[in-house]
């Protein structure tokens, strides 16, 4: 905690003077209605509290943080919960929809946390950020992966989430956790739906970690193969990779007689040995000259054959 956090502490801990009574009560009014909306979003109540943000005082009252343990907004209590239809009634009221609680987490953070996929697409279409607040170490992304929602994670990276988010952490606080992505993390919990929905919307089949500062300051940087075969990831796991242009040659691999043998590594080892096919590595050439953001509907707009668009979308494997 810092010097700023506890003196603010005590301030609020400190008499209150030169007030008169009647702002004394315009705050206990104020404080009533804040407890009133969060009741209704408790009981997960739309009618009620349709009704109550109808009155001005109420609407005063919409991005006011209140409750035991971390106070929250009432659209924070709404996305953690899963309480949908309250949540809309919020949005409709002009709720502020990237609202931060005393952790920097947003709505969208809570509802992606407490895996409620339909809250977090009202979030999106409302306009919160896919990538969460910048102010928090972890994001909505980096949940999505580790929890293997793909539903979730497919409605952020539609939003334009950043497909190789990693941890916030300070320059000088770089090492191999902090480049741990949405990639290696649902790599390493064997989310394969997951994996593949990352790499076909862009993410770095080789590093996990695109920032070059960051990758300068570690000693030995994994490579997303390397994490896959330390965790005992299948073949499929390595497969992709390769097919989305993964350099096999980059994994410092040691292989003597003592080399636990496994299909995964026995096709790496093969890749190494057999050139790539042309429709292989053309694939490869046109994902790579398409926007980053949003991939697979970049493909979708190319005025190219449907069985074309298919292969460059990995929905067939060969033709």
């Amino acid at each position: 905690m810092s010097l700023m956090d506890i003196s603010k502490i005590f301030s609020l801990l400190q008499p209150r003077r030169g007030r008169g009574e009647e702002e004394d009560e315009e705050d206990e009014e104020e404080g009533e209605r804040c407890e009133a909306l969060h009741g209704a979003v408790s009981a997960d109540d739309p009618a009620l509290l349709s009704r109550l943000l109808s009155q001005e005082g109420y609407r005063r009252c919409i991005d006011r943080r209140s409750g035991w343990g971390i106070p929250q907004t009432p659209l924070r209590a709404a996305a953690s919960r899963g309480h949908l239809r309250c949540l809309e009634v919020l949005l409709q009221h002009h709720a502020e929809v990237d609202s931060l609680d005393v952790k920097a987490q947003t709505p969208l953070f809570a509802a992606v946390s407490g895996k409620h996929p339909e809250c977090a697409a009202a979030l999106l279409r409302a306009g919160a950020d896919p990538n969460g607040s910048p102010y928090n170490n972890c994001s909505p992304l980096l949940t999505a992966a580790r929890e293997g929602d793909a539903d979730v994670l497919r409605e952020l990276l539609g939003h334009g989430a950043e497909v190789d988010a990693r941890s916030k952490v300070p320059e000088w606080a770089a090492n191999a956790t902090a480049c741990r992505g949405p990639l290696y993390i649902s790599a390493v919990y064997g989310h394969l739906d997951c994996f593949k929905l990352l790499l076909l919307h862009g993410a770095n089949p080789d590093y996990n970690c695109t920032d070059r500062k960051m990758l300068g300051r570690i000693k030995q940087p994994k490579t997303v193969a390397e994490v896959c075969l330390r965790y005992g990831c299948g073949a499929e796991y390595v497969r992709l990779l390769v097919d989305f242009g993964a350099d096999v040659y980059l994994p410092a691999l040691i292989v003597d007689k003592t080399t636990e043998r496994n299909d995964a590594l026995a096709l790496l080892l093969k890749e190494r040995v057999y050139p790539k096919t042309l429709m292989t590595q053309t694939r490869i050439a046109i994902r790579r000259q398409l926007p980053l953001a949003n991939k697979e509907p970049s493909i979708e707009r190319l005025d190219i054959p449907l069985i074309l668009r298919k292969y460059l979308n990995h929905v067939i494997l060969s033709i």
